[in-house]
Protein backbone atom coordinates (compact mmCIF):
# COMPACT_ATOMS: atom_id res chain seq x y z
CA UNK A 1 0.00 0.00 0.00
CA UNK A 2 1.32 3.45 -0.92
CA UNK A 3 1.15 6.44 1.37
CA UNK A 4 0.42 10.06 0.53
CA UNK A 5 3.37 12.33 -0.09
CA UNK A 6 4.00 14.31 3.09
CA UNK A 7 7.01 16.60 2.78
CA UNK A 8 9.03 17.06 5.96
CA UNK A 9 10.65 20.30 7.07
CA UNK A 10 13.78 19.77 4.99
CA UNK A 11 12.22 17.94 2.02
CA UNK A 12 11.60 19.55 -1.35
CA UNK A 13 8.01 19.01 -2.56
CA UNK A 14 9.01 17.88 -6.03
CA UNK A 15 6.33 15.18 -6.15
CA UNK A 16 3.38 17.59 -5.71
CA UNK A 17 5.04 20.00 -8.17
CA UNK A 18 5.24 17.33 -10.86
CA UNK A 19 1.61 16.38 -10.22
CA UNK A 20 0.72 20.07 -10.58
CA UNK A 21 2.51 20.31 -13.93
CA UNK A 22 0.76 17.22 -15.22
CA UNK A 23 -2.76 17.76 -13.85
CA UNK A 24 -3.13 21.55 -14.00
CA UNK A 25 -0.62 22.75 -16.57
CA UNK A 26 -1.04 19.81 -18.93
CA UNK A 27 2.64 19.42 -19.77
CA UNK A 28 3.59 16.49 -21.98
CA UNK A 29 5.24 13.34 -20.55
CA UNK A 30 8.48 14.36 -22.27
CA UNK A 31 8.43 17.80 -20.62
CA UNK A 32 7.51 16.26 -17.27
CA UNK A 33 10.49 13.90 -17.51
CA UNK A 34 12.76 16.86 -18.29
CA UNK A 35 11.54 18.75 -15.22
CA UNK A 36 12.06 15.65 -13.07
CA UNK A 37 15.62 15.14 -14.35
CA UNK A 38 16.53 18.82 -13.88
CA UNK A 39 15.18 18.91 -10.33
CA UNK A 40 16.81 15.62 -9.39
CA UNK A 41 20.14 17.16 -10.42
CA UNK A 42 19.38 20.21 -8.29
CA UNK A 43 18.44 18.05 -5.28
CA UNK A 44 21.67 16.09 -5.68
CA UNK A 45 23.62 19.34 -5.60
CA UNK A 46 21.66 20.51 -2.55
CA UNK A 47 22.50 17.41 -0.56
CA UNK A 48 26.19 18.26 -0.86
CA UNK A 49 26.24 22.05 -0.80
CA UNK A 50 23.01 23.45 0.70
CA UNK A 51 21.22 20.85 2.75
CA UNK A 52 19.23 23.25 4.95
CA UNK A 53 15.56 24.22 4.48
CA UNK A 54 14.77 25.31 0.96
CA UNK A 55 13.35 28.58 2.31
CA UNK A 56 16.87 29.54 3.39
CA UNK A 57 18.33 29.36 -0.12
CA UNK A 58 19.51 32.75 -1.36
CA UNK A 59 20.88 34.10 -4.62
CA UNK A 60 24.59 33.72 -3.73
CA UNK A 61 24.00 30.05 -2.85
CA UNK A 62 22.08 29.43 -6.05
CA UNK A 63 24.89 31.02 -8.04
CA UNK A 64 26.98 28.13 -6.76
CA UNK A 65 24.53 25.81 -8.47
CA UNK A 66 24.94 27.77 -11.71
CA UNK A 67 28.72 27.40 -11.42
CA UNK A 68 28.32 23.67 -10.83
CA UNK A 69 26.23 23.33 -13.99
CA UNK A 70 28.79 25.24 -16.05
CA UNK A 71 31.70 23.26 -14.59
CA UNK A 72 29.78 20.08 -15.36
CA UNK A 73 30.21 20.84 -19.05
CA UNK A 74 26.62 21.79 -19.85
CA UNK A 75 26.04 23.98 -22.89
CA UNK A 76 24.64 27.48 -22.21
CA UNK A 77 21.24 26.41 -23.56
CA UNK A 78 21.18 23.42 -21.18
CA UNK A 79 22.13 25.62 -18.22
CA UNK A 80 19.32 28.00 -19.16
CA UNK A 81 16.85 25.10 -19.27
CA UNK A 82 17.93 23.83 -15.85
CA UNK A 83 17.52 27.28 -14.34
CA UNK A 84 14.15 27.75 -16.01
CA UNK A 85 13.01 24.46 -14.42
CA UNK A 86 14.30 25.63 -11.05
CA UNK A 87 12.59 29.00 -11.35
CA UNK A 88 9.30 27.35 -12.32
CA UNK A 89 9.62 25.07 -9.28
CA UNK A 90 10.27 28.04 -6.99
CA UNK A 91 7.36 29.94 -8.48
CA UNK A 92 5.12 26.96 -7.71
CA UNK A 93 6.33 27.01 -4.11
CA UNK A 94 5.46 30.71 -3.88
CA UNK A 95 1.98 30.03 -5.29
CA UNK A 96 1.53 27.29 -2.71
CA UNK A 97 2.64 29.57 0.12
CA UNK A 98 5.80 27.55 0.84
CA UNK A 99 8.18 30.38 -0.06
CA UNK A 100 7.87 34.13 0.31
CA UNK A 101 9.69 34.94 -2.93
CA UNK A 102 11.05 33.26 -6.04
CA UNK A 103 14.75 33.98 -5.62
CA UNK A 104 15.56 31.76 -8.59
CA UNK A 105 13.91 34.27 -10.93
CA UNK A 106 16.98 36.48 -10.44
CA UNK A 107 19.05 33.81 -12.18
CA UNK A 108 16.96 33.47 -15.34
CA UNK A 109 13.55 34.36 -16.71
CA UNK A 110 11.15 31.39 -16.54
CA UNK A 111 10.05 31.40 -20.16
CA UNK A 112 7.63 28.54 -19.57
CA UNK A 113 5.32 30.99 -17.78
CA UNK A 114 5.45 33.56 -20.60
CA UNK A 115 4.13 31.39 -23.40
CA UNK A 116 0.57 32.00 -24.53
CA UNK A 117 -1.71 29.29 -23.14
CA UNK A 118 -3.34 26.70 -25.38
CA UNK A 119 -6.97 27.64 -25.97
CA UNK A 120 -9.72 25.65 -27.68
CA UNK A 121 -12.23 27.33 -29.94
CA UNK A 122 -15.93 27.12 -29.00
CA UNK A 123 -16.55 24.33 -31.53
CA UNK A 124 -13.67 22.25 -30.11
CA UNK A 125 -14.95 22.79 -26.58
CA UNK A 126 -18.38 21.62 -27.71
CA UNK A 127 -16.86 18.43 -29.14
CA UNK A 128 -14.99 17.77 -25.90
CA UNK A 129 -18.00 18.36 -23.66
CA UNK A 130 -20.16 16.12 -25.86
CA UNK A 131 -17.62 13.26 -25.93
CA UNK A 132 -18.69 11.42 -22.73
CA UNK A 133 -21.61 9.07 -23.20
CA UNK A 134 -24.88 9.87 -21.44
CA UNK A 135 -25.70 6.16 -21.19
CA UNK A 136 -23.46 5.22 -18.23
CA UNK A 137 -22.90 6.53 -14.72
CA UNK A 138 -19.24 7.32 -15.30
CA UNK A 139 -20.06 8.91 -18.64
CA UNK A 140 -22.57 11.23 -16.98
CA UNK A 141 -20.04 11.93 -14.22
CA UNK A 142 -17.40 12.81 -16.81
CA UNK A 143 -19.78 15.10 -18.68
CA UNK A 144 -20.70 16.89 -15.45
CA UNK A 145 -17.02 17.30 -14.56
CA UNK A 146 -16.09 18.68 -17.99
CA UNK A 147 -19.07 21.04 -18.00
CA UNK A 148 -18.09 22.27 -14.53
CA UNK A 149 -14.49 22.92 -15.59
CA UNK A 150 -15.56 25.01 -18.55
CA UNK A 151 -18.54 26.72 -16.92
CA UNK A 152 -16.60 27.92 -13.87
CA UNK A 153 -13.02 28.28 -15.10
CA UNK A 154 -11.93 26.54 -11.91
CA UNK A 155 -8.61 24.75 -11.54
CA UNK A 156 -8.58 20.96 -11.48
CA UNK A 157 -7.80 20.99 -7.74
CA UNK A 158 -10.77 23.28 -7.10
CA UNK A 159 -13.19 21.09 -9.05
CA UNK A 160 -12.17 17.85 -7.33
CA UNK A 161 -12.36 19.73 -4.02
CA UNK A 162 -16.02 20.64 -4.50
CA UNK A 163 -18.45 19.25 -1.93
CA UNK A 164 -22.20 18.84 -2.48
CA UNK A 165 -22.90 21.74 -0.12
CA UNK A 166 -20.64 23.97 -2.24
CA UNK A 167 -23.04 23.82 -5.19
CA UNK A 168 -26.32 25.75 -5.31
CA UNK A 169 -27.98 24.45 -8.45
CA UNK A 170 -31.07 26.59 -8.03
CA UNK A 171 -29.01 29.80 -7.88
CA UNK A 172 -26.45 28.53 -10.37
CA UNK A 173 -23.46 29.15 -8.12
CA UNK A 174 -20.49 27.16 -6.83
CA UNK A 175 -18.20 27.95 -3.90
CA UNK A 176 -14.61 26.87 -4.44
CA UNK A 177 -11.41 27.07 -2.43
CA UNK A 178 -8.46 28.39 -4.44
CA UNK A 179 -4.81 29.14 -3.83
CA UNK A 180 -3.97 30.07 -0.26
CA UNK A 181 -7.35 28.68 0.89
CA UNK A 182 -9.09 31.73 -0.58
CA UNK A 183 -12.79 31.19 -1.11
CA UNK A 184 -14.73 32.57 -4.06
CA UNK A 185 -18.15 32.04 -5.60
CA UNK A 186 -18.43 31.44 -9.34
CA UNK A 187 -21.48 31.15 -11.62
CA UNK A 188 -22.53 27.86 -13.21
CA UNK A 189 -24.22 28.04 -16.61
CA UNK A 190 -27.40 26.23 -17.55
CA UNK A 191 -25.66 23.40 -19.43
CA UNK A 192 -23.40 22.63 -16.47
CA UNK A 193 -26.34 22.87 -14.05
CA UNK A 194 -28.26 20.35 -16.13
CA UNK A 195 -25.34 17.91 -16.22
CA UNK A 196 -24.66 18.32 -12.51
CA UNK A 197 -28.32 17.86 -11.60
CA UNK A 198 -28.49 14.58 -13.50
CA UNK A 199 -25.24 13.27 -12.04
CA UNK A 200 -25.93 14.33 -8.45
CA UNK A 201 -29.45 12.92 -8.37
CA UNK A 202 -29.06 9.85 -10.52
CA UNK A 203 -25.47 8.64 -10.29
CA UNK A 204 -23.49 9.95 -7.34
CA UNK A 205 -25.81 8.34 -4.72
CA UNK A 206 -25.25 4.94 -6.34
CA UNK A 207 -21.49 5.40 -6.69
CA UNK A 208 -21.13 6.44 -3.02
CA UNK A 209 -23.62 3.89 -1.63
CA UNK A 210 -20.86 1.92 0.08
CA UNK A 211 -18.96 5.01 1.27
CA UNK A 212 -21.35 7.17 3.27
CA UNK A 213 -18.50 9.38 4.50
CA UNK A 214 -17.43 10.54 1.04
CA UNK A 215 -17.80 14.32 0.91
CA UNK A 216 -16.86 15.11 -2.67
CA UNK A 217 -19.01 15.94 -5.65
CA UNK A 218 -16.97 13.93 -8.11
CA UNK A 219 -16.12 10.37 -7.13
CA UNK A 220 -14.54 7.28 -8.66
CA UNK A 221 -16.21 4.04 -9.66
CA UNK A 222 -15.65 2.78 -6.10
CA UNK A 223 -17.05 5.91 -4.47
CA UNK A 224 -13.75 7.51 -3.43
CA UNK A 225 -13.13 11.21 -4.07
CA UNK A 226 -11.82 11.80 -7.57
CA UNK A 227 -8.21 12.98 -7.54
CA UNK A 228 -6.67 15.79 -9.55
CA UNK A 229 -4.78 13.24 -11.62
CA UNK A 230 -8.01 11.30 -12.11
CA UNK A 231 -9.69 14.41 -13.51
CA UNK A 232 -6.68 14.99 -15.78
CA UNK A 233 -7.10 11.46 -17.15
CA UNK A 234 -10.80 12.05 -17.79
CA UNK A 235 -10.04 15.17 -19.83
CA UNK A 236 -7.30 13.36 -21.76
CA UNK A 237 -9.56 10.40 -22.52
CA UNK A 238 -12.38 12.49 -23.94
CA UNK A 239 -10.05 14.90 -25.73
CA UNK A 240 -8.66 11.94 -27.65
CA UNK A 241 -12.18 10.71 -28.40
CA UNK A 242 -13.07 14.18 -29.70
CA UNK A 243 -10.00 14.26 -31.96
CA UNK A 244 -8.40 17.17 -30.10
CA UNK A 245 -4.64 17.88 -29.73
CA UNK A 246 -2.61 15.81 -27.28
CA UNK A 247 -1.87 18.80 -25.03
CA UNK A 248 -5.46 19.36 -23.91
CA UNK A 249 -5.78 19.28 -20.09
CA UNK A 250 -8.11 20.59 -17.37
CA UNK A 251 -6.20 23.86 -17.48
CA UNK A 252 -6.96 24.16 -21.21
CA UNK A 253 -10.64 24.51 -20.29
CA UNK A 254 -9.73 27.19 -17.74
CA UNK A 255 -7.77 29.07 -20.41
CA UNK A 256 -10.63 28.66 -22.89
CA UNK A 257 -13.18 29.87 -20.32
CA UNK A 258 -11.28 33.11 -19.76
CA UNK A 259 -10.48 33.74 -23.41
CA UNK A 260 -14.05 33.13 -24.55
CA UNK A 261 -15.42 35.48 -21.89
CA UNK A 262 -13.08 38.27 -22.95
CA UNK A 263 -13.82 37.63 -26.63
CA UNK A 264 -17.51 38.02 -25.81
CA UNK A 265 -16.92 41.39 -24.19
CA UNK A 266 -16.57 40.46 -20.50
CA UNK A 267 -14.88 42.93 -18.17
CA UNK A 268 -11.29 42.01 -17.35
CA UNK A 269 -11.85 42.61 -13.62
CA UNK A 270 -14.84 40.28 -13.62
CA UNK A 271 -12.80 37.55 -15.30
CA UNK A 272 -10.02 38.10 -12.76
CA UNK A 273 -12.50 37.61 -9.93
CA UNK A 274 -13.97 34.45 -11.45
CA UNK A 275 -10.51 32.96 -12.02
CA UNK A 276 -9.36 33.85 -8.51
CA UNK A 277 -6.24 35.69 -9.68
CA UNK A 278 -4.62 37.84 -7.00
CA UNK A 279 -3.24 40.21 -9.63
CA UNK A 280 -4.97 41.46 -12.76
CA UNK A 281 -1.60 41.20 -14.52
CA UNK A 282 -2.04 37.42 -14.47
CA UNK A 283 -5.45 37.72 -16.12
CA UNK A 284 -4.15 40.05 -18.81
CA UNK A 285 -2.37 37.18 -20.57
CA UNK A 286 -5.81 36.23 -21.95
CA UNK A 287 -6.08 39.57 -23.67
CA UNK A 288 -2.84 38.63 -25.44
CA UNK A 289 -4.45 35.35 -26.51
CA UNK A 290 -7.39 37.22 -27.98
CA UNK A 291 -5.12 39.73 -29.70
CA UNK A 292 -3.08 36.84 -31.12
CA UNK A 293 -6.26 35.31 -32.52
CA UNK A 294 -7.33 38.64 -34.03
CA UNK A 295 -3.94 39.03 -35.69
CA UNK A 296 -4.32 35.59 -37.25
CA UNK A 297 -7.78 36.49 -38.54
CA UNK A 298 -6.43 39.77 -39.94
CA UNK A 299 -3.51 38.05 -41.65
CA UNK A 300 -5.81 35.48 -43.20
CA UNK A 301 -8.64 37.66 -44.44
CA UNK A 302 -7.52 41.28 -44.81
CA UNK A 303 -6.77 42.05 -48.50
CA UNK A 304 -3.66 44.08 -47.65
CA UNK A 305 -2.29 41.92 -44.86
CA UNK A 306 -0.24 39.41 -46.83
CA UNK A 307 3.29 40.51 -47.82
CA UNK A 308 3.58 41.80 -51.34
CA UNK A 309 -0.15 42.36 -51.91
CA UNK A 310 -1.10 45.15 -54.24
CA UNK A 311 -4.26 47.13 -54.75
CA UNK A 312 -3.75 47.26 -58.54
Amino acid sequence: MTTAYRPGRSQDPVGPFLHYLMAECGVSPHTLAAYRADLMRFLGWRREHASGPIAELDVPTLRGYVDALVQGGLAPSSVARHLASLSTFFRYLVLEGKLADNVAKLLTAPAVWDRLPVVLGPAAVERLLSAPTAETRLGRRDRAALETLYATGCRASEVVGLRPNDIDLEAGLARCIGKGDKERVVPIGSRAREALTTYLKRDRPVLTAGRAGTDAVFVTRSGKPLSRVGLWRIVKQHARAAGLPEGVSPHTLRHSFATHLLAGGADLRAVQEMLGHASIATTQIYTRVELSRLRQVHARFHPRSAPGTSST
